[in-house]
């Protein structure tokens, strides 16, 4: 897989709320499917579904411990979602500051 392809799923994979809320719920440690299905109003189906998105985007890894599938967080793919928002951090930062000194009567 190239890697604007792999950033693609990392993108697509956190810009739904339930799984975003699943991540975060994950910061804490592993837990099983139930487990992480019982912390939402939607279907254990629906939420086997997103944590399939979430694992095709190798941000959860899921392993068996005899009948219960048990996922915890890999975070190392959102480095590509930081990298991407510092770029806009040093944007605005550098636009702050033009507007800070232009607000203030500061020559550029």
């Amino acid at each position: 897989m190239s890697h604007i392809a792999a950033a693609s799923d990392v993108f697509h994979a956190v810009s739904d709320p339930t799984r975003r809320a699943i991540l975060d719920g994950l910061r804490s440690g592993s837990a099983p499917v139930s487990e992480i299905a019982a912390r939402f109003r939607v279907s254990r189906p629906a939420i086997s579904k997103h944590l399939s998105v979430l694992r095709r985007a190798q941000l959860v890894r899921e392993h068996r411990s005899g009948r219960q599938r048990i996922y915890a967080l890999a975070p190392d793919r959102l480095e590509d979602i930081a990298h991407w928002i510092e770029s806009y951090r040093v944007f605005w930062q550098g636009n702050l500051l033009g507007l800070k000194r232009h607000l203030e009567g500061d020559p550029p």
